[in-house]
């Protein structure tokens, strides 16, 4: 046995306070009666007052309420087992871990906004699988194509740079690394997000993302960054900055966002290309794009569903305020006959 709703028990509390004023009220009438003389001859020269009737009428009412709080907290016991059908999109997110994404151009820097998007877009999942690909200088599939959103966030959570050896950006392994995720006998029902500063050391990306079409695949690119620049910071195993990265002369690197490259691949696939803010307003326009493409019927799993049994304290309960109604507050002729 156990409760759906559990919370609206708070609602006994009530009924507990309601009890107690109304036995308070009757205890104070039967004090202001006996300040007229003694009660038992006032209720001698008036026998069809009844204060027991009065408190029977009570508990049936306190009775059917408190029935109704567990009515309401969906009172549960038994069992069943029920096939859960879904329909939804197969979802592939990519994640740039190259150190640019260390770049403090968008707060707190652009792999934790990366980060925070996609905890966002999973948020938003109804039923679409959702995979992970990792990627700098190579990529791989962190999280294969699953319906277990908290598998997919706790993957997520332990993503940084040092989950790939081979650093650099590649996009043309990243989008190459999100086609193998997807079940290669279908050619629709397929989205990529790629969240990039979409500096691209390969150059090969607009290729892969050509390739990518032709297996049904829509990639929607998310800028992270600005196209104006930011120094790359060099940190120490402690978390700490100690300087910035530099190239082989000796001059700072300025990573910058390359929006035209992500434009490019996005407009290949028929999707669209977003810069990132800080109000996520370009995961509202991704899902309204993405609610409109033909959604599959993924594999039904079976669960474990609790029989609802609130209809037999609610019925008990109307029974309950049903009988007060028919309880009257005064004796009958019969038993003041018999007093």
């Amino acid at each position: 046995m156990r409760f759906a709703e559990p919370t609206y028990f708070f609602l006994l509390i009530g009924v507990v306070m309601l009890g107690l004023f109304v036995f308070w009220a009757i205890g104070r009438k039967k004090r202001l009666l006996n300040l007229f003389g003694d009660l038992p001859l006032l209720l001698k020269n008036a026998p069809y007052i009844s204060f027991a009737r009065q408190r029977t009428k009570v508990v049936l009412v306190l009775a059917g309420l408190a029935l109704v709080c567990v009515a309401l907290a969906r009172l549960q016991f038994g069992t069943h087992m029920e096939k859960l059908e879904r329909e939804g999109l197969d979802i592939v997110i990519a994640i740039d871990l190259s150190n640019s994404m260390l770049a403090r151009d968008i707060k707190p820097y652009r792999l934790e906004k990366a980060k925070q998007e996609i905890r966002s877009i999973i948020e938003r999942l109804k039923g679409d699988r959702i995979g992970l690909v990792a990627f700098a200088g190579e990529a791989f599939v962190q999280c294969p194509l699953t319906l277990d959103y908290a598998a997919a966030r706790m993957l997520l959570s332990v993503m940084d740079q040092n989950t790939v050896s081979v650093q650099g950006t590649s996009l043309e392994s990243a989008i190459n690394a999100a086609r193998k995720a997807y079940s290669q006998q279908e050619k629709k029902h397929k989205v990529l997000v790629l969240l990039t500063d979409g500096e691209d050391h390969e150059g090969r990306a607009v290729e892969a993302a050509a390739d990518a079409r032709k297996d049904g695949i829509r990639i929607y690119t998310v800028g992270i960054g600005s196209p104006a620049g930011e120094p790359i910071p060099v940190m120490d195993r402690k978390g700490e900055q100690v300087g910035f990265k530099k190239d082989r002369q000796g001059e700072v690197i300025v990573s910058k966002l390359d929006e035209e490259t992500l434009q490019k691949i996005a407009l290949e696939t028929g999707g669209k290309y977003y810069h990132a803010t800080a109000g996520e307003l370009e995961l509202d326009r991704i899902f309204e794009e993405i609610s409109t493409m033909e959604k599959k019927e993924l594999e039904g799993t079976l669960v474990t569903r609790y029989d609802d049994r609130y209809q037999w304290p609610l019925l008990l309960a109307l029974i309950l305020v049903a009988a007060e109604f028919f309880v009257s507050e005064r004796k009958k002729p019969a038993e003041v006959t018999n007093a």
